[in-house]
């Protein structure tokens, strides 16, 4: 059985920024953060922890967007879900304009959710199957104080309209069973946003949808920040959906950022052999390829529970450097401007 680590916080004064010099903060900033879960045996007490996200940096501006890649188990979903306050820090801070969110009680954590909008996987599962569009929709205006119906109505017209589910009539009395998935995903959005929030997260938004589908749905996202000046975090595994997403791609293995970099600049010219494995992985649109066999590295993922000394990914890299990769941890280097890996190749 897996249990939350909880760990005491101690309260941290706001921010205060000199009259002379001020400079507005990311939007949101993530520092040194760590996410570990307890592992617990029957009768045996304490068996170790899960060190899902283990160390992570980063800074999302406003209306940026950023793409989170790696493969399944790395530690994005974990990284999401505390970003959304799901999940509590192990270590580390999490700041939001600013504020770190540690230092807030439950209704100033209320009105940070108000403003983070929240895009699952699983449209048919993330939406009740026992309320209507409207029902869906009106819900978070009446958790947030919205009193008027007809504030509220107007609201859900509004984003229904932004969201592309018109006629509004024929689709606001319906139950998401009676939706297809692209329909559903777009209910989903359309919740999202119904708060007007300043950041977006997405989880793996098309993945459930078939092709077709998804250029539409990512065309849409990219419209809503582009119109509401949001900031975005796509989370994927899928690196031919990111590159038309995003400015900046992070790349996580095991729990850490290895790779950070502008989109096109690492498209073109990737740095850590973990993002070269990702690149070779990623299916080729071009069907003369179709039948051509990529070089990806032998291996699996390494156990969160004990992850291996030094990089994490070296008992897979084709470049291994003995008695240092197996042996320390790499920082992140700074081979190109503003391109960061956090490998040993470049020090």
């Amino acid at each position: 059985m897996k249990e939350h680590v909880q760990v005491p916080q101690s309260p941290t004064p706001n921010i205060q920024y000199p009259i002379s010099n001020i400079q507005p903060p990311a939007l949101l900033s993530i520092q040194n953060l760590h996410v570990w879960f307890e592992l617990r045996r029957w009768g045996f007490g304490h068996a170790g922890y899960v060190q899902a996200v283990d160390g992570v940096n980063f800074d999302l501006h406003h209306k940026e967007a950023i793409g989170i890649v790696g493969e399944s188990g790395c530690g994005k979903t974990t990284l999401m879900k505390t970003i959304l306050g799901l999940y509590r820090p192990t270590k580390g801070e999490i700041s939001f304009e600013g504020i770190k969110l540690s230092t807030k009680g439950k209704r100033e954590m209320k009105f940070y959710r108000s403003q983070v909008g929240y895009v699952q996987q699983d449209p048919y599962g993330a939406l009740p199957p026992f309320m209507s569009v409207q029902r869906i929709l009106e819900e978070p205006l009446i958790i947030n104080g919205v009193k008027s119906r007809a504030e509220r109505e107007q609201c859900i017209r509004d984003v229904m309209g932004e969201v592309k589910m018109t006629p509004i009539e024929e689709y606001i009395t319906k139950f998401p069973h009676m939706l297809s998935g692209g329909q559903q995903q777009r209910v989903v959005i359309a919740r999202s946003m119904i708060l007007e929030p300043k950041l977006i997260v997405a989880d793996e938004p098309v993945s459930m949808l078939d092709a077709s589908v998804r250029v539409e749905i990512l065309r849409l996202l990219r419209g809503l920040q582009h119109s509401h000046n949001l900031a975005v975090i796509y989370i994927t595994h899928d690196l031919s959906t990111v590159r038309y997403f995003s400015e900046r791609i992070f790349v996580m293995y095991a729990g850490k950022l290895v790779e950070r970099a502008k989109v096109d600049d690492l498209l073109r010219d990737s740095r850590h052999p973990y993002t070269h494995a990702l690149l070779a992985a990623t299916s080729d649109p071009d069907a003369a390829n179709a039948a051509t066999f990529k070089e990806v590295p032998p291996g699996e993922p390494p156990s969160l529970i004990n992850p291996p000394p030094g990089c994490r990914f070296h008992p897979r890299c084709p470049h291994v450097i003995k008695g240092l990769c197996d042996v320390k941890e790499p920082p992140d280097f700074e081979p190109a401007p503003e391109h960061f890996a956090a490998c040993w190749l470049y020090q």
